[in-house]
């Protein structure tokens, strides 16, 4: 299940996205209008900026902007950035993989074999699907 986290960041990108180009978003403007905690939202995008998705200016007429076109944010990066790995089980993970302790082979392993199929077609939407889609 999506963390609220994740659901909000989403939001808050989206509601930057859509901004006039070159224009800086207050916290307690998103906060207010996509109706989500302003010291939450604050940690999201803290966490956001340190990936490298967003840039910040501080003063007056800051806030919060995009450093990169919508068009080049994918899902993927958002989602391994406020969620952490998009595979339900670490053994199947590309980049947070784990062995499972309660599984002596993986190749013969039915919940394995299934996780590989979700994985892979939810690594499918989110690879082809950026910012701007969403906006």
């Amino acid at each position: 299940m999506l963390s609220k986290k994740t659901k909000y960041g989403i939001k808050a990108l989206t509601f930057i996205a859509r901004q006039e180009k070159g224009i800086k978003v207050q916290i307690a403007t998103i906060s207010e209008r996509e109706n989500i905690s302003h010291k939450f939202l604050e940690s999201i995008l803290l966490t956001l900026r340190k990936a490298g998705v967003l840039g910040a200016k501080k003063g007056k007429g800051g806030g919060y902007y995009l450093l990169k076109e919508a068009e080049d944010i994918k899902m993927t990066e958002v989602i391994r950035t406020l969620e952490g790995p998009i595979a339900m089980v670490p053994c199947v993970s590309l980049n947070f993989y784990e062995k499972c302790d309660d599984c002596p082979d993986e190749d013969a392993c039915s919940v394995h074999k299934l996780m590989i199929q979700v994985r892979d077609n939810t690594l499918n939407v989110l690879r082809n699907t950026t910012l701007a889609d969403l906006v």
